[in-house]
């Protein structure tokens, strides 16, 4: 495929990525594997970004050229498809599920959301479908277990998997952003200001009710505790 070509509107295969050998049937045996190729390209996205993640650039990170590369990965998609599970085999869960469910699912809500923001590009990769690779797939039984005592169908526990790791992605997605708003005082004064105003006008009362309620201590961890216990409320009440 060519440089830049995008993967078709199938996307990646998933049985030609999974199920094929992971090295060139021909040829030499190659001085760098896909593991290499897939670790320098996540290294390159936790310290630069997502974007900065190029055929050109990885192959120069393995000191490779890039034609080579393609053997491994022909596209950027199945490069990324590469990186997320990769990424998930960080998400080690040595003990079994207790039986509490509840408790269960906040558990590895917090083991996605510390893998997140170790990993910052992850959320934004997780918007498109993506088929589990065998480090996901690890940890997606994990899951599937520890739901069991919900007597969910196999469907439904599939989705609320996918809910949860969604909501995981939305807030740590959030909260990476709120941490860069906190570098810049000004722009936080001028919202401040801006909401006070709007508040004032008399249009918003519901609003202005609202914002006059004490706020509770900035705390990323108990304020993501707090609002994944509302999730798991509503999952409970489903």
């Amino acid at each position: 495929m060519p440089h830049g070509a995008p993967p078709g509107p199938a996307g990646t295969d998933p049985e030609q990525l999974w199920l094929r050998p992971a090295e060139p049937r021909r040829g030499r045996r190659p001085s760098f594997s896909r593991e290499t190729i897939t670790a320098a390209a996540v290294a390159l996205a936790d310290a630069e970004g997502l974007d900065a993640v190029t055929m050109r650039r990885v192959a120069a990170e393995v000191g490779a050229g890039v034609m080579s590369l393609y053997s491994y990965a022909p596209d950027k998609e199945t490069l990324l498809e590469l990186m997320v599970d990769h990424a998930a085999g960080e998400l080690t869960v040595t003990a079994p599920p207790t039986g509490d469910w509840r408790a269960d699912l906040r558990t590895l809500a917090h083991l996605q959301r510390t893998h997140m923001l170790r990993h910052p590009w992850l959320p934004a990769t997780l918007t498109t479908r993506r088929t589990p690779g065998p480090h996901t797939l690890v940890f997606l039984e994990h899951a599937l277990t520890a739901l069991r005592p919900t007597g969910l169908d196999g469907a439904a526990k599939l989705e609320v998997f996918a809910q949860l790791t969604a909501f995981v992605a939305g807030h740590v997605t959030y909260e990476i952003a709120q941490a860069a708003l906190s570098h810049s005082p000004d722009r936080a004064a001028a919202e401040s200001r801006y909401l006070a105003a709007v508040a004032a006008d008399g249009h918003h009362p519901e609003l202005a009710e609202a914002l006059s309620t004490p706020g509770r201590p900035l705390d990323a961890e108990a304020t993501f505790s707090r609002f994944l216990g509302r999730l798991l409320d509503g999952l409970d009440a489903g």
